[in-house]
């Protein structure tokens, strides 16, 4: 088969492709030669930037089309129009963000869309991107017709993972001590392994088969502090002590989400991580346990660590204030 991978050397797309390959597929990437540019020799590499330059697509024909890297609708369209009808089953990865807060636990795929105000904004933010990824999967439609898939992750956690977000926990518990878990413990948790997530989307794009799908994993009900209790079971030495910390207080010491990565606090949208991968499930997602991620991932931090985001995470000073400043009240 032939798939034409927008993106392809980041993260997802990078496990994507590294699927497609190993199952004997033609692998063509378009992407700008930025990032890990020296990957995947053995496919066709076509550069150009989907947002200003998009002729080196203007030839060629495949079976499916993989975007990993669209954010706002005007980039859908632009690639179908390239594309004109060449670029065959169209997989559009799309988010658990893109439905209108507040979810339903347990919500399969027909919950209501986000919607913006300004559905002509290109502005992505943390107000924006649900919405925007909703006219995305519009724009898909507009675009590909009915031959489209729309996978809906949640956290996406693994190997090459450059937001550290999942990886942050899976460290700091291997880290032990005392351990800041934000609350409320029983929020709804779900994740997908990238390499689960990449074997589904590429299936999906080899069969052909349209509609969307939730790729969420485990199947609710899940919480936080099963997360952290199971993450801390594979990795974290003896000793090791979750301390659950008020989630209206950590708002007011100012600690903000990108230093708890995955903390959703009592926000409106947080059971977005609770929905029914049973649609995804039947038609191919198998999700490895979460216990294995946790696992294999901390063993490829040994062997090769992530650099960090600056921003991501608590360091240990803070932590350890915030934590003797919390303990003091209680």
């Amino acid at each position: 088969m032939h798939i034409l991978v927008i993106g392809g050397t980041q993260f997802i797309g990078r496990h994507i492709v590294g699927t497609a390959l190993a199952g004997d597929d033609v692998v063509t990437l378009f992407h700008r030669g930025k990032t890990n540019p020296d990957l995947f020799p053995e496919a066709d590499h076509l550069l150009g930037d989907r947002n200003s330059d998009l002729t080196a697509l203007s030839t060629g024909e495949w079976d499916a089309t993989i975007d990993t890297s669209a954010y706002v609708p005007r980039q859908v369209h632009a690639l179908a129009d390239a594309l004109g009808g060449r670029g065959g089953h169209y997989v559009h990865i799309s988010s658990v963000s893109a439905y209108a807060p507040p979810t339903a636990p347990g919500g399969t795929e027909e919950l209501p869309l986000a919607v913006l105000d300004d559905p002509s904004t290109e502005k992505v933010n943390d107000h924006t991107y649900g919405g925007l990824k909703a006219l995305c999967e519009q724009a898909s439609h507009d675009g590909f017709g009915e031959s489209v898939s729309i996978v809906r992750p949640t956290y996406v956690a693994g190997p090459h993972d450059h937001t550290y977000r999942f990886t942050y926990w899976v460290e700091r518990l291997a880290g032990g001590g005392q351990v800041l878990a934000p609350g409320p413990s029983d929020n709804p948790f779900q994740v997908i392994d990238v390499r689960d997530l990449a074997n589904f989307i590429v299936l999906l794009a080899r069969q052909r088969q349209s509609g969307a799908y939730h790729a969420v994993s485990p199947a609710p009900a899940f919480s936080f502090e099963d997360f952290l209790t199971t993450a801390a079971a594979e990795v974290a030495p003896d000793g090791t002590e979750l301390v659950w910390v008020d989630s209206d207080w950590l708002e007011a010491a100012g600690v903000t989400a990108e230093e708890l990565p995955l903390w959703a606090g009592t926000e409106e949208g947080r059971d977005a991580s609770a929905l029914d991968p049973s649609r995804a499930m039947a038609a191919g997602l198998s999700p490895r346990p979460l216990a294995q991620t946790v696992r294999e991932l901390h063993a490829e931090e040994l062997a090769q660590p992530t650099d960090r985001p600056k921003a991501v995470g608590l360091d240990a000073e803070l932590e350890g204030e915030l934590l003797g400043t919390w303990l003091a009240t209680q």
